[in-house]
Formats: C-alpha cells, structure tokens, sequence
C-alpha cells in the first residue's frame, strides 16, 4: 500500500514545481520541527530546585546536551559529507530513536548523573538536519525549499516550549519527565514525516545544469575544497561561530531571561516572539531564488548575512541602553540572528558551491562550521557554570549580540572581498591555460 502511494506521491510533484515545492517543504520542515521535539523540551525546563557543586542543573544539562552535539557535527564532517542516496530515511529514524531513549534515561536517571543521557541525547541528533538537507541541495528551487525549512528552525523551537511549558504548568509534569514526554508526542508524526520526505525525487537534469551535481565528498575531494577556499571559510566560520553561540544560548535561556525581565509564566511567549522573526525571514530567504546568477547570488547572501549582523548589533546596543522592551528587543535581535544565520545552512554554501563549481556538497561545508560553532557554546556555558562571579543570562545575551554583529560584520565584508578575488583570480587563469593551448 505504501509503496504503491508512493510512486504516485512521486509521479505528480515530478509533473509540477508547484507540487513538488509544496510537498517537500511540508516534509521537509515537519521533519525538522519534530526532531526538535526531542531536543529542546529541556530548555524550558529551570531546574531550580537542584544544584550541583554549586552549579545550576540546567546549565549543567545543556552543556551537555550542547557537547554531544557538537561531537555529533565534527563526526558529521566525514559522515554527512560522505552520505550516499541510499537508507537516509532509516537513518534519521534511527538516530531520533536513540535521542528518545536517551531522554526515557534522562528522566529514570538520578541528578546530576542523568546529564550523561543529554550527551547522548545530542550525539545522533546534530547529524539529522544534513541528512534531511541532502533531499533539497543541488535544485533550482533550493532557495524556496530552503525557505521552508528556515522556517521549521525557528518556529518549532518556540512551538516545541510552548508545549513543554503547557505540560508542565497544566499537566503537572516534571521538568525530569517533560522532555521524554514531550519528544513521545512528536515521535508518531516524525516517522510519518520521514516516509514522506524519502518520496521525494532526485534532482533532475536541469537542476544539474543550474547547481552542479552534488556528490558523496571523498577526503581527497574535502581536503582540496579546504586549500582552493580556505581563508575566506575560515572568515565565515569564525562569525558563524559567535552567530551558533548567540542562537543557541538565546533559544535555551529565553525562558530565563523572560522569567529576569518579568515575562514569566506566558507558554505563548516563546511562540508569539518566533512567528514574526519566520514570517519576515522565509520571505527574504525565498526571494533570493529569483537570482539564477550563481556568483550574484553569492554576493547577495553575504549581504544578507551582513545586514543580518548589524540588525542584532544595533538592536542589542539598543537594548543596553533601555530604548527597547524586552519582547521588542527578543523580535529584533532574532531578526538579525536569523537572517545572518540561515543563509550560512542554505544559500551561501548551496551558492558558493555552484559559482566555483567542485566536488561537495552543502552538508561539509555545513557541518565544518557547526562542529566549531557548537565547540563555541559548550566553551561559554561551561565558563558560565564555573565562574561565580558570572552575569545573569540577560545581561550577557545583550553583551553577546553587540560582540557577534561588531565582529561578524566585519569578517563578512572579508569573506566576500576574498571569494570575488578568488573567483576572478581562477578565472583569470583559466583563460591564460586556454590562451596557452591555443598556441
């Protein structure tokens, strides 16, 4: 029966762009907004009750969650880059099963040992956004697909803590059973989710001709995509860097810097701030698909990005200086956040590999920046959990958003400067080579 629906789900979004925009998104990003299911209940958690050494549970149990899925991206480098067609909707299953019953551990576990089960928690977890990318890179339509998606990364995060919260503030569940019993909630509809999203199609001829085919990355492959491209990575991984942090801690501790501003007790919150900071990103995300110029494209995402990091640069300097409330500031500094953020998983990777057209794919390049980006919070928050002497979550979400667009902006206009040399630099040669053989 399934098998038979799904030639048919494939024979009509084949025959229409429309369809098959439609259907991959809905898969797509309901893949994605159900995984998140099994990896943010947590945060909402406050953990108030218990300490450890002195240290906050909660911070102890995101720094670990964080850990394993930072190790998750630097094992992702080899194994995302490497993915082949075959098996991706098993192994996503697979991985989002362990995460749950990492989570059952989570809760049976005494405090504070149970943080082992959110490192196991966060290992198979950080690999499931490269492969449910590896259905939408290499399209002409990738930047809408990509849109969608951007979408689920925002939204689910504030609809998985509105969930959690309602849990515990009308169900009376534990923050220690909340997590496991929010992700059974989502678990049904996720693997359903997945059998709709392996219906999907490869990309087709035209898709090749526009993006360049994207392969299974070889070391060889990795290691010379890393010499021709390797400053001007180095300079976008480095913002991306703070950018991860930024967005990372602003997602697990919204629930603490509400609750310090007083906006505690609101479930809705965490949505109603997400929804804006989606609505106005998936439309800019998705207009960029209007430009079929590869190295113009390139161009514009830096741009984006750019602008990305001012918006959360003077919002925060704002903020500081008490010229926006708290919610406004939440809204405009995810704004930035994102529109920086989510052309670095999508577009810019998807367009700097067919405007210098090389063996990859967007899932290495993607997961080279998140392993270090991931490193990057798991750095601060053990910092934070060892220093006394630290600021409440509020403060330094503000000092962090004015640091990360001061910085970012700057590497950005770097990054960009270097891969315009470089592209007229390799072309410049080519036609000196030509020149050469022509004679």
């Amino acid at each position: 029966m399934f098998s038979h629906l799904g030639k048919q789900i494939r024979t009509h979004i084949d025959s229409s762009t429309v369809l098959f925009c439609i259907y991959t998104i809905i898969a797509a990003c309901s893949t994605y907004a159900f995984m998140y299911g099994f990896r943010k209940p947590v945060a909402v958690g406050l953990f108030q009750s218990a300490t450890w050494l002195g240290l906050s549970l909660k911070s102890l149990y995101l720094t670990a969650q964080i850990l394993g899925y930072a190790l998750s991206k630097f094992i992702g480098i080899k194994v995302i880059s490497e993915l082949r067609n075959q098996g991706r909707a098993k192994t996503i299953i697979f991985l989002v099963l362990v995460a749950w019953l990492a989570l059952l551990g989570f809760a049976i576990a005494p405090a504070p040992w149970n943080a082992l089960f959110m490192v196991l928690n966060g290992l198979p977890l950080g690999m499931v956004w490269g492969v449910i990318f590896s259905y939408l890179e290499g399209r002409r339509v990738t930047e809408i697909l990509a849109a969608g998606l951007c979408a689920s990364l925002i939204i689910a995060s504030g609809l998985v803590k509105s969930l959690a919260s309602i849990l515990i503030l009308d169900f009376g569940i534990t923050e220690f059973w909340m997590p496991f019993v929010t992700a059974t909630l989502f678990l049904p509809l996720l693997c359903f989710t997945v059998w709709m999203l392996d219906q999907i199609p490869p990309p087709n001829q035209d898709d090749i001709a526009a993006r360049c085919a994207r392969v299974p990355m070889t070391k060889a492959d990795r290691i010379a995509l890393l010499k021709l491209l390797g400053f001007g990575l180095t300079m976008l991984i480095i913002g991306y860097i703070l950018l991860t942090i930024l967005r990372d801690l602003r997602d697990s501790f919204a629930a603490d810097v509400f609750k310090a501003t007083g906006h505690e007790g609101s479930p809705a919150l965490f949505t109603m701030t997400e929804l804006p900071i989606a609505l106005v990103v998936l439309v800019i995300i998705a207009l960029s698909k209007l430009v079929r110029c590869n190295h113009t494209a390139m161009i514009i995402n830096h741009l984006l990005i750019f602008i990305g990091f001012t918006i959360t640069l003077l919002s925060s300097v704002a903020y500081q200086a008490s010229n926006l409330s708290t919610v406004s500031w939440m809204v405009l500094n995810g704004i930035g956040l994102y529109l920086a953020y989510v052309p670095f998983t999508t577009n810019l990777f998807e367009r700097l590999i067919a405007t210098f057209n090389r063996p990859a794919n967007v899932g290495f390049l993607t997961y080279l920046a998140d392993s270090f980006g991931y490193l990057g919070t798991v750095a601060v928050m053990v910092y934070h959990s060892l220093n006394s002497n630290a600021s409440d979550w509020n403060t330094i979400l503000r000092e962090l958003g004015v640091l990360t667009g001061a910085i970012g902006s700057l590497l950005t206009l770097i990054s960009l400067g270097y891969f315009i040399y470089k592209e007229k630099a390799l072309k410049h040669s080519v036609q000196i080579t030509q020149a050469q053989t022509y004679k």
